[in-house]
């Protein structure tokens, strides 16, 4: 996980680790309401089916979903509970 500088908008750059789909990375604009160190070993709800998607010289290759605040931070998603990494959303 690292900082974003090149992105427009605030963000970072994460690898999420999707069980038998492998290792993925992705860009969130999440940097209002997460620090990095509290981002590692939590478990997020994303989409992985999506094309990669340019952002600046960077490939996401996954969507985290999050929720928007009325003041445009964004929430994660996550599991209410632990799941193995991977699982599909059912």
């Amino acid at each position: 996980m690292e900082d974003f500088p090149q992105a427009k908008k605030p963000a970072y750059k994460l690898k999420v680790d999707f069980g038998e789909f492998g290792i993925k990375r992705s860009s969130a604009q999440i940097t209002h309401l997460y620090q990095k160190q509290e981002l590692v070993g939590r478990q997020v709800v994303g989409v992985i089916n999506f094309p990669p998607k340019q952002i600046a010289n960077f490939f996401s290759e996954v969507l985290i979903t999050g929720f928007y605040l009325p003041t445009g931070e964004i929430v994660l998603a996550q599991p209410e509970r632990k799941v193995p990494n991977g699982s599909k959303l059912g």
